[in-house]
């Protein structure tokens, strides 16, 4: 099985991008499932379906053409289904705390619950042999971020906090809820959280196996949603996922010559170059701005065709490694950087706002660094077999 994920800023148009490639995989003769990851879902309204179809409380996906699913994951049902003990406990706080029965149970919805349903569906589905693509319409791109790292956040409370915290409560609940106007949670609370986890348990793996799962970002060549994507690129790597294509969107098109747009296709021309100088070696796809809006299969067909070649795969694998890494070695950070074929003597760095600059002769690698390396300086760097190491520290 395959799962690509489709990130990027709100309103650059990935849930167009990510439904196109679902009609394609789909025509091309591979079982794909569409989810949307979105809590503003807006994947049936990419396919035109209109509200009818989607209407239900229920999260199953609904085949809309052969070989292609959308799915989109309705919360409401999801907490009737995984959600009960831990949804009723936050609702009976919050009512104690003086909101009313519709407030306390709306509040009770926290970040991440939408996420994690999602997580536990994507982790069936690769278990299972209904789906040979997964195609997931993710949230703006600081949502995605908490999506792809709620698996390793689990696993570390699971692991470290969890057994003691059910086990003390489970001791001191009787006397504390006799002394106290909230009562502690029931036991059967910390039974659903275990279930969840066992649920998605193994997910984190997949998603940072690069045979299984890769990210595609959707831009737009403008410089404050390339920020974003840059910080995007930044972050996926950091959790260990591989951008294996950048999709540059709503570019104007050749044809149009009106001086109007003159302007708009000068600074598209420069963004679109700072792009493809960013995030080389990852391939930079194009898609032209087209004359109305891109609704329904027949119009998610056209966008596909201007993505893909004919008859290419959109899931075949294209990149297996991360182009960078950034490391902790005792009081200092290090980034590590893939340079196969280079001599020490090719190589210059220097530092600009939050990128690290990598110069290999006449060509330049700009590596956006994590907040928490960002003020730091490079004073030290060494060739490992084919790999560029870069010491960070601070700044003396």
């Amino acid at each position: 099985m395959r799962i690509l994920l489709f990130s990027g800023k709100g309103g650059v148009g990935k849930t167009s991008v990510a439904a196109a490639t679902a009609v394609h995989l789909a025509e091309a003769g591979k079982r794909t499932l569409a989810m949307s990851v979105d809590p503003a879902h807006s994947l049936a309204d990419s396919f035109d379906l209109g509200g009818a179809l989607f209407h239900s409380a229920t999260s199953e996906p609904v085949q809309i053409a052969p070989n292609l699913s959308i799915q989109e994951v309705n919360i409401n049902h999801e907490i009737k289904r995984h959600w009960g003990d831990i949804s009723a406990y936050l609702t009976s706080v919050l009512r104690t705390s003086g909101l009313s029965g519709v407030q306390a149970e709306e509040m009770a919805i926290f970040p991440g619950m939408e996420e994690l349903s999602a997580m536990m569906y994507v982790n069936q589905y690769r278990k299972g042999t209904d789906f040979d693509v997964i195609i997931l319409d993710c949230a703006p791109t600081a949502e995605s971020l908490r999506f792809i790292s709620l698996p390793t956040t689990l696993d570390w409370y699971m692991k470290h906090i969890f057994h003691l915290e059910r086990s003390i409560l489970k001791a001191v609940r009787p006397i504390a809820n006799r002394m106290t106007p909230v009562e502690l949670p029931p036991d059967s609370y910390f039974g659903n959280v275990l279930a969840l986890f066992q649920k998605i348990e193994g997910i984190d793996v997949v998603l940072e196996d690069a045979s299984v799962t890769s990210v595609r970002l959707v831009t737009n060549a403008e410089k404050m949603v390339l920020r974003e994507t840059q910080r995007a690129f930044v972050y996926f790597s950091l959790h260990g996922l591989v951008v294996d294509n950048i999709v540059v969107n709503r570019l104007i098109p050749e044809q149009v010559h009106d001086e109007f747009f003159e302007h708009w296709r000068r600074s598209q021309s420069e963004t679109l170059a700072e792009i493809e100088q960013y995030f080389a070696p990852v391939p930079v796809r194009r898609i032209p701005m087209f004359r109305d809006e891109v609704l329904g299969i027949d119009r998610l067909r056209e966008l596909a065709s201007s993505l893909y070649a004919p008859g290419e795969d959109p899931a075949a694998v294209t990149r297996d490694s991360l182009p960078f890494s950034f490391v902790r070695e005792g009081d200092h950070y290090e980034v590590w950087m893939d340079l196969p074929f280079t001599e020490k003597a090719e190589i210059g760095l220097f530092k600009k706002e939050d990128e690290l600059v990598v110069e290999v002769g006449t060509n330049r690698r700009h590596i956006g660094l994590p907040t928490m390396m960002a003020s730091l300086m490079p004073v030290k760097a060494r060739l490992d077999g084919r790999k560029l190491v870069v010491e960070m520290r601070e700044q003396q």
